[in-house]
């Protein structure tokens, strides 16, 4: 079962006993929970309607006294269970066996609805088996195609503003929400419309409004790190590689900026070295005249053997081969610092 699924069974009344929702789009899910309990848990009775568990202590007891309360002057309660995985921790076996026994005679008052925060709940579980049975797994991937382009365009429009087809595409590729291994969620596409919007005021959104709002932040941020690492200043390099990746960039997507920053100075370094004017250069380089006046300036504060043996020693590493985020990360304040040492 997807979100809109979800939804619909939501809409029409037809709630299973229990629901796992499961994973990586979190703002999906939560926007579930929003419509489940907006729909059937009345504000004022919400106390003893809607009831939340969590914690790694919690045990089958508390899940089932829960679960056997009846709902208080309304047709349904809510059960929800925020993490079942931590909650599983203490004692996976004993908790497994006698939940995913229990969904299996739930009454039809109460709704059941368990979170597998991290995506780590095994398929080979009771638990998990018993809801697949009753057909209670919600999916909530990331949105792909014409469901993403539409709720982009949703979220403009909810803002009164109008953008067109092509505009949006191009908003996704440059929000990097749909790169492999990314991720960021519609929260972080949420937060870069409104960086758009803001920047865009009056009017329709255009390409140029995206390119400004979205594209410039990262590259001076990269720039800037770039300088820092320049500066033999590594706090401060890592301190910016830090509020990147706590903003949700992916490594993949840093690192492939750092490459294509060093391979535009370079390329500007030689080009000049060459005799080329300034407007044949950009045209080589091809790109927009706000990333060439900033490769221009900077490109001054580096030496081109300097350049060159940087982008070779990161060519040469296996950063990309990387699977786990912290090993990415890890890998590339390593890099960093070596960088300061080359640059």
């Amino acid at each position: 079962m997807n979100y809109n699924e979800f939804l619909r069974a939501i809409k029409n009344n037809e709630l299973q006993t229990c629901y796992l929702l499961t994973g990586s789009e979190v703002y999906l899910r939560d926007r579930g929970l929003e419509v489940l309990k907006k729909t059937y848990i009345q504000e004022s009775l919400e106390e003893l309607n809607y009831i939340i568990i969590e914690g790694k202590e919690l045990n089958f007891k508390d899940i089932f006294n829960a679960c056997e309360t009846l709902p208080f002057m309304a047709e349904k309660k809510v059960v929800l269970i925020k993490d079942i995985v931590e909650a599983m921790e203490s004692d996976p076996k004993d908790l497994d066996e006698k939940l995913g026994s229990y969904i299996e005679s739930l009454g039809d008052y109460v709704c059941l609805v368990i979170i597998d925060k991290f995506n780590s709940l095994k398929k080979t579980t009771k638990l998990y088996k018993s809801i697949k049975k009753q057909g209670g797994i919600v999916e909530f991937s990331k949105l792909k195609g014409k469901d993403l382009n539409s709720w982009v365009e949703k979220e403009f429009k909810g803002h009164g503003k109008s953008i067109s087809y092509s505009n949006i595409s191009y908003f996704i590729q440059q929000s990097a929400y749909g790169d492999y291994n990314s991720t960021k969620s519609l929260y972080d596409l949420e937060n870069e419309i409104s960086k758009v919007i803001n920047y865009a005021g009056e009017g329709e959104i255009t390409k140029g409004h995206v390119e400004i709002a979205m594209i410039r932040t990262l590259d001076t941020n990269i720039f800037n790190l770039l300088d820092s690492i320049n500066r033999k200043d590594r706090d401060s390099a890592l301190g910016i590689l830090n509020d990147l990746y706590i903003s949700n960039e992916p490594i993949q997507r840093i690192l492939f900026m750092i490459i294509r920053q060093i391979r535009l100075l370079l390329g500007y370094k030689l080009y000049r070295e060459r005799g080329d004017d300034g407007g044949s250069i950009q045209k080589k380089l091809q790109i927009k005249d706000y990333e060439f006046k900033k490769i221009s300036f900077e490109a001054n504060k580096f030496h081109k053997d300097n350049l060159i043996g940087a982008l070779e020693h990161i060519l040469d590493l296996d950063i990309k081969q990387k699977t786990s985020s912290n090993d990415e990360k890890l890998a590339l304040e390593m890099l960093i610092i070596q960088l300061s040492y080359l640059l």
